[in-house]
């Protein structure tokens, strides 16, 4: 393969702007939540009945590979040469390609993910696992689990003025009115209360019945 090719097949996978060497597996996954209630029916048996649905965010779990430092093809040193499509150097080292993925996950912020299959709008890094072992030592062997960010637009919707609304206290919105000063509650009344309360049983029945 020719240093073109190279750079060019690169590009078949992304994860924001961090392209990988090689991707092992993915795993895509979508699924919809359904909501159930229980139902009794006479008799005493119930079941559960389902009244709803909503889908979850998509997510795909890819296990990619970096390769190290130094030469892409045998012969031709590409330590110092960028991805064209990226602008990240080709030959970053597994400690400065893991920092860069940790750093995404970090900036909380959606980004573009490129796969064999399917292209994802609006993805987040969920999880980051790296495992090392005497095979992988000069190179990074990562699993990524991406989850989409459902994004719901909102829209204000304009309500006619309080003064041609025929019942403003239940269809107004709501109104800044500054700092309210609670009004005390009136002694007197709740002296009768308390006398009201208080009254003995025959004068409680004479009162309520007008003598």
């Amino acid at each position: 393969m020719d240093i073109l090719g190279t750079l060019f097949s690169q590009g078949t996978r992304k994860i924001g702007m961090i392209v990988p060497s090689v991707v092992i597996s993915e795993k895509h996954s979508d699924s919809s939540e359904i909501t159930e209630h229980p139902v009794q029916v006479p008799g005493g048996e119930g079941f559960a009945v389902s009244d709803h649905t909503f889908d979850r965010p998509s997510e795909v779990v890819m296990e990619i590979g970096f390769a190290g430092g130094g030469s892409l093809i045998d012969g031709f040193d590409t330590s110092t040469m960028f991805d064209v499509s990226t602008g990240l150097k080709l030959g970053s080292s597994p400690r400065e390609i893991y920092q860069q993925l940790l750093d995404l996950r970090a900036t909380k912020q959606p980004f573009d993910v490129i796969t064999g299959k399917r292209d994802y709008k609006n993805m987040l890094i969920r999880a980051i696992e790296v495992t090392t072992d005497k095979a992988s030592e000069n190179v990074l062997m990562v699993t990524l689990t991406l989850r989409q960010v459902i994004i719901v637009e909102t829209k204000g919707k304009n309500v006619a003025p309080l003064e041609n609304q025929k019942m403003p206290e239940v269809s107004g919105g709501t109104v800044d009115r500054g700092t309210v000063t609670p009004k005390p509650v009136n002694s007197s009344i709740l002296k009768r209360g308390k006398d009201f309360f208080n009254m003995p049983i025959d004068q409680l029945i004479n009162y309520l019945s007008g003598k």
